[in-house]
């Protein structure tokens, strides 16, 4: 080969730092690691295969799928899956008492949750008993309850909020609320809130969050309601932030009007912990 050949084939090479930084070798991928593959529709339609197809889709639908794995472990663990140790007690040692410990399941939402349609789906969870204790925000309680005095429409999110208020109407996303509903939340939840005083000032009764919202969901009496079914399963439902929200609004009115009615969110931080 001349030099001039030579020189040419030089010139055609990829340089070595580029080559180095493009074509790197790869390491081998962690044993079992899993393969990206979608839901093949030519099987048909099966929507069990279809939710656990989502694990290996990659991207939101893989964290999708890992949610189903956790729920699924949470619903089927017993404490017998566990191993004995120095450190229990001889009661929780005893095989049938081990294989009847399940996993208590929490469910935490927001208020949007509420507001949406994903509130049927928590009401389904409550009232088939698949959850152990609700906490919520205050919109997540008072929501649910305006919900079944009064519907909610599909609005548009670019609309703007001070035009709707002054057509009485509510903007939460994309979600329209008339204001008229939350006037039939005060007219339905004051008398109550009066009897409950009543109750407090002849029965001694302290009522806490959880206590006030076990009774709204007895007195809606709606099947609807996610805390109607609370109430019907005995499912506790806790509120730190009880009065954020129109909650706290009708608590601020009642007690000017009937003052004296008092809740006590210390009750139910004890509560919740010993549940936990």
């Amino acid at each position: 080969m001349s030099a001039l050949n030579s020189e040419s084939a030089k010139d055609m090479s990829a340089p070595d730092m580029a080559t180095a930084a493009v074509l790197i070798k790869s390491t081998p991928v962690p044993e079992g690691s899993k393969t990206i593959k979608g839901y093949d529709f030519d099987q048909g339609v099966d929507y069990s295969a279809l939710l656990d197809s989502y694990l290996t889709t990659g991207f939101q639908a893989s964290h999708f799928g890992r949610a189903v794995e956790i729920v699924n472990h949470m619903r089927a663990w017993r404490l017998s899956d566990e191993p004995i140790t120095d450190l229990d007690a001889e009661e929780d040692r005893d095989p049938e008492y081990r294989n009847n410990v399940k996993c208590k399941i929490f469910l935490g939402y927001t208020s949007n949750l509420v507001s949406s349609g994903i509130r049927e789906t928590i009401k389904y969870l409550v009232k088939a008993r698949h959850v152990d204790v609700l906490v919520s925000s205050a919109g997540g309680v008072e929501e649910d309850f305006i919900k079944c005095l009064g519907s909610t429409y599909l609005g548009r999110f670019h609309m703007q909020g001070k035009e709707l208020r002054a057509k009485g109407l509510n903007r939460i996303g994309n979600l329209l609320v008339p204001n008229d509903n939350y006037c039939k939340f005060e007219d339905w939840i004051i008398p109550i809130f009066d009897q409950m005083l009543k109750e407090q000032k002849e029965q001694g009764i302290v009522w806490t969050p959880s206590k006030m919202i076990r009774r709204l969901g007895k007195e809606i009496n709606h099947p609807d309601s996610i805390y109607y079914w609370a109430y019907k399963n005995d499912i506790p439902v806790y509120c730190p932030a009880i009065t954020d929200g129109s909650l706290g609004d009708m608590l601020y009115f009642h007690s000017y009007r009937s003052p004296g009615l008092v809740v006590d969110l210390v009750q139910d931080i004890r509560a919740v912990n010993s549940e936990a």
